[in-house]
């Protein structure tokens, strides 16, 4: 019984995605191939991306992006190394606890 439940709902679903897609075809088919909206970008905004570029520059090969990483790592590890002590001590007092109301 839950079998035919799942695939009905699988088959209507998919039957949705279908729907949109042939909806949303032609209208995807029209846009332009080459990226392009056919509008003009104002001055503003040709200087802030130009701006924009010029601060990437030293950040687009890479390696203050992996030193960053590197470091969040560490701190990562040094976390974990530190909260793995402490529950290892706190399961070490409980077992004690634990033989000490037994006796």
């Amino acid at each position: 019984m839950t079998e035919l439940i799942f695939s009905i709902i699988f088959i209507i679903s998919f039957g949705g995605a279908l729907w949109i897609l042939a909806r949303k075809v032609p209208v995807l088919a029209t846009l332009p191939k080459n990226r392009r909206t056919g509008l003009k970008k104002s001055r503003v905004v040709l200087s802030a991306e130009s701006r924009l570029k010029g601060l990437w520059l030293p950040f687009s090969d890479g390696r203050v992006l992996h030193k960053a990483l590197s470091r969040l790592k560490c701190y990562i590890l040094k976390a974990e190394s530190l909260i793995d002590s402490l529950l290892h001590g706190l399961r070490k007092k409980a077992k004690e606890d634990k033989l000490n109301k037994k006796k």
